[in-house]
């Protein structure tokens, strides 16, 4: 398992980075918001570890930064901060578990267990297919004609989409909300701009096309080219 511990007290941690290290966990870290998002984003991890209170961006705006480009990461909280509304808005904001400082570590390597069964539980065996091309959720990869497909994790979370609602036409309002959980100015061309980079990768070369535009109404992803 790959870890990102985002965490800006140096004991703590060197503390828990050693610790997991000997239980054969493979750990980076980071130690502010800012730089934790950048790595979260940049890498592919398993699990992040993220503290509430960081300098530049505090760990809850870097949870949902994160849940904006990555749905399947797992995330586990740790802060000061014990009470039951803290707790609740660090779930809010898109963490799978909360562990309340100070804790014993044997406690630490259960969470992250649990979330490990959790993770493989929930995905194990899932795929999602149409025609040829084919989506590992465990795994997270996809490929085409039995060939890979190379997805940055907002590619892999637009085509997850699509996936899910395959033969149903989604608008851009759709995909803004649930795949960037935001919105963009109606002049925007961003989503427009993620299609043919989904389409040069899944459909360019290959038969039959998947991704159609309904001009006026949105996008769906089907094998047939008229509805």
């Amino acid at each position: 398992m790959k870890i990102l511990l985002v965490e800006d007290e140096p004991k703590v941690a060197s503390f828990i980075k050693k610790g997991l290290e000997e239980q054969a966990y493979e750990v980076d870290q980071a130690y502010d918001g800012l730089f934790g998002v950048k790595m979260a984003l940049q890498h592919e991890y398993d699990l992040v570890i993220l503290d509430i209170i960081l300098p530049n961006m505090n760990g809850l705006d870097v949870c949902r930064e994160i849940r904006k480009h990555n749905t399947t990461v797992s995330i586990l909280m740790l802060t000061a901060l014990g009470t039951t509304d803290d707790k609740i808005t660090g779930l809010d904001a898109g963490a799978d578990d909360y562990l309340t400082k100070p804790f014993e570590f044997k406690e630490l390597l259960a969470r992250i267990r649990a979330l490990s069964r959790r993770g493989a539980e929930s995905s194990a065996g899932e795929k999602l297919c149409i025609a040829d091309l084919e989506m590992d959720l465990l795994k997270k990869t996809v490929t085409r004609g039995g060939k890979p497909v190379n997805l940055t994790a907002r590619e892999f979370a637009l085509l997850h989409y699509l996936l899910r609602n395959q033969g149903r036409v989604v608008s851009r309002v759709d995909i803004t909300e649930q795949v960037w959980e935001t919105s963009f100015d109606t002049g925007s061309n961003v989503i427009d701009v993620y299609i043919n980079f989904l389409r040069k990768k899944i459909d360019k070369n290959h038969e039959p096309k998947l991704i159609h535009t309904l001009v006026g109404m949105g996008y769906v992803l089907k094998e047939q080219g008229n509805l």
